[in-house]
């Protein structure tokens, strides 16, 4: 049984007519008695009779249509409560950020949201190789991720808000010799010492991009994916890095060098659910990330 045939039963009880009921409905008198014999078949008693030309309840019928009234009161309630829930302004939302994207989004997201009658968000760190990002909306109302420019788009079963298309420098000591450069080439960096990512990161087909372009194999000494943990290396002497121009904070020892020759890009965006968006405060949690991205992005042009 469902709400619809609870529903022509119950106006049965009342109008005293197939016709009738269907008139109310605004559908066909067959499509009524077809609802009835659908809702007959789960029950085990008879729900209706024949007096003369009129179908009518039996016991069992008029004790399952005030039934009907309760289940359509519960509903209502059921229904008002959902769209309470998805218009409220100031429900949580939980979105959950890669590294360096929490670090220069979530500060900025935490102050528009301060203050009554606005979402509360519920935030968290999530490093995880590319292809996880998607199943993590299952968790998340949003989640920023990030792929490489030239990188397949996320399936179709998320939606996505590009926030930043933000090109990767390459980082080295101030003192380095190549800091002289304005920009660098994949034959200018084959020699030198890389700090990158662990395999299934973003960035290392980047690295990898520069191998084929300078014919020949990098020396990766170093593996971490915290970008402020590379900077601290390469500051150190460890090697060079790939680091983002716009999202990561500058480091007094190191400077950034655009590279020539290899699309070196990527994209930070937002993933989620398009159901999520029905509710009033995950939309207003995806303006503010929007601002805070032509911000990141504007204080470094």
């Amino acid at each position: 049984m469902d709400e619809r045939q609870l529903r022509i039963l119950r106006e049965l009880g009342e109008l005293g007519s197939v016709t009738a009921v269907a008139e109310a409905l605004l559908v066909t008198p067959s499509a009524i008695s077809q609802q009835l014999r659908l809702l007959q078949r789960a029950i085990p008693v008879p729900l209706t009779e024949r007096q003369g030309r009129r179908l009518v309840l039996t016991d069992a019928g008029q004790a399952l249509a005030g039934a009907a009234v309760e289940v359509e009161t519960a509903l209502a309630r059921a229904r008002h409560t959902v769209e309470e829930f998805v218009g409220r302004p100031d429900g949580e939302v939980s979105v959950a950020a890669f590294h360096s994207a929490g670090a220069a989004f979530f500060p900025p997201l935490l102050r528009a949201l301060a203050g009554p009658g606005k979402p509360v968000p519920r935030l968290a760190d999530e490093d995880v190789p590319q292809e996880d990002f998607p199943r993590l909306t299952r968790e998340y109302d949003v989640v920023l991720a990030h792929r490489l420019d030239h990188a397949p788009p996320w399936p179709d079963t998320v939606a996505t808000t590009t926030l930043l298309r933000e090109p990767l420098d390459v980082a080295m000591p101030a003192d380095h010799p190549l800091a002289a450069k304005r920009r660098v080439t994949p034959r200018d960096v084959a020699g030198e010492p890389w700090i990158t990512v662990h395999e299934g990161f973003p960035v290392l087909a980047t690295i990898e991009a520069i191998a084929a372009a300078a014919g020949r194999r990098l020396h990766l000494a170093h593996r971490i994916n915290e970008f402020s943990v590379v900077a601290e290396a390469v500051a150190a002497g460890g090697g060079i890095a790939l680091m983002p121009r716009w999202t990561m904070r500058p480091h007094p020892a190191l400077v950034l060098r655009p590279l020539s020759g290899v699309r070196a890009r990527r994209h930070i965006d937002a993933l989620y659910r398009p159901e999520r968006t029905a509710r009033t405060a995950v939309r207003t949690v995806l303006t503010e990330l929007r601002r805070a991205a032509h911000s990141i992005q504007g204080r470094e042009d």
